[in-house]
C-alpha cells in the first residue's frame, strides 16, 4: 500500500488524484486529520485514515501495512521539524520500506530561511534507518498567480526577487513527479532536484500578465523589509509575511532556479509553462 499525508491539503489531494490513475483505489491510503473533508475519496475505494502530524500513535496506527509514505512537509512553518519527527518515528515504528519526503530545491545549499527545516528533516531521515528519497520541490507557480488579480487592480506585481530566475512549476507537475517516485522500483537513496522547465523573473511575470490581459501591469522591487510591511499591510499574517519576503530575497540570490529539467524528465512531458499558467489564472 502507499500513503500520502496531508491529502486534505492542495499537494496531496493531487498526489492520490495522480496515483489513481495507475493504482487500484484500495491500495492507496489517505491520511488526513479530519477524514470527513475528503469522505469522496473513500466513496471512490481509497482507504482514508485519521492522522496528525502532532501525535505520533495516531500517525503509526494509520500506517499500519503501508510499505511506501510520500511525507508531504508541513504547512505549519516553525512546527515542521517536531511535526515530521513523528511522522518519520511512526513510519519506522509501522515497518513502513519507504519515506518520500517533500523537501526544498537545493535546500542543502539554499539561501531561502525555509530550508532550516528541511535540512533537519533530511538528517532525521538518514538518522532513522529507513530507506528514503527526496524530493526537492522548488516554487509553485501558484505562489505568485495568487497575486494576479490584486496586480491586475493596481497595475503592480510587487517583490523583492530583484532579477532572480524561478523556475516554477504547477503543483500538478509536482503531483505527477511524486506519484510516478512511489510507483517506481528502486529509489531509496535518489534525491531529485525538481523544478520548471524555463526560468522567468518577476519582471517577465509581469509581462505575461499585461500581454494576456490587456492592462499594463509593472513589476515593482522592493527591498526585504519593504515587502515584508507590504505584505503586512494587505492582511498578511507576520509570519507568513516574512516568509515570503525572506523568500523572495533567496530567489534574488538563485535560491529557486534550476535547469536540470530533472521534473519533466521524471513526469515524461514539459512543465507546465508560464505563459499557461497565467492563462489560467486570469
Amino acid at each position: 500500500m502507499i500513503a500520502i499525508t496531508g491529502v486534505s491539503g492542495q499537494l496531496g489531494r493531487q498526489v492520490v488524484e495522480e496515483l489513481l490513475k495507475t493504482v487500484e483505489a484500495r491500495s492507496v491510503v489517505a491520511i488526513v486529520r479530519t477524514p470527513a473533508k475528503v469522505s469522496d475519496l473513500a466513496e471512490r475505494g481509497v482507504q482514508v485514515r485519521a492522522g496528525d502530524y502532532n501525535d505520533r500513535a495516531a500517525m503509526q496506527q494509520a500506517l499500519a501495512g503501508v510499505e511506501k509514505l510520500l511525507l508531504v512537509s508541513s504547512s505549519e512553518v516553525g512546527q515542521r521539524a517536531v511535526q515530521h519527527r513523528n511522522v518519520i518515528e511512526a513510519a519506522k515504528a509501522a515497518g513502513v520500506k519507504l519515506i518520500a519526503y517533500t523537501s526544498l530545491l537545493h535546500a542543502d545549499t539554499s539561501p531561502l530561511g525555509l530550508a532550516e527545516e528541511h535540512v533537519a528533516t533530511e538528517k532525521m531521515l538518514k538518522e532513522s534507518g529507513v530507506p528514503f528519497v527526496l524530493l526537492r520541490n522548488g516554487w509553485y507557480t501558484e505562489n505568485y498567480l495568487a497575486s494576479v488579480p490584486a496586480a491586475l487592480q493596481h497595475g503592480v506585481f510587487t517583490g523583492s526577487a530583484g532579477a532572480g530566475k524561478i523556475a516554477s512549476a504547477t503543483r500538478v507537475d509536482y503531483a505527477a513527479a511524486a506519484a510516478k517516485v512511489l510507483t517506481l522500483g528502486s529509489q531509496a537513496g535518489k534525491t531529485y532536484e525538481l523544478a520548471g522547465d524555463r526560468g522567468w523573473t518577476l519582471a517577465e511575470l509581469a509581462e505575461e500578465v499585461s500581454r494576456q490581459s490587456g492592462k499594463t501591469v509593472v513589476y515593482q522591487n522592493f527591498s526585504e523589509a519593504e515587502f515584508k510591511a507590504a505584505l503586512l499591510g494587505a492582511g498578511l499574517p507576520e509570519g507568513f509575511a516574512a516568509m515570503l519576503a525572506n523568500s523572495d530575497i533567496g530567489a534574488s540570490k538563485g535560491g529557486l532556479f534550476d535547469d536540470s529539467h530533472q521534473l519533466s524528465q521524471l513526469i515524461g512531458r514539459p512543465t507546465t509553462s508560464l505563459e499557461e499558467s497565467v492563462r489560467s489564472a486570469i
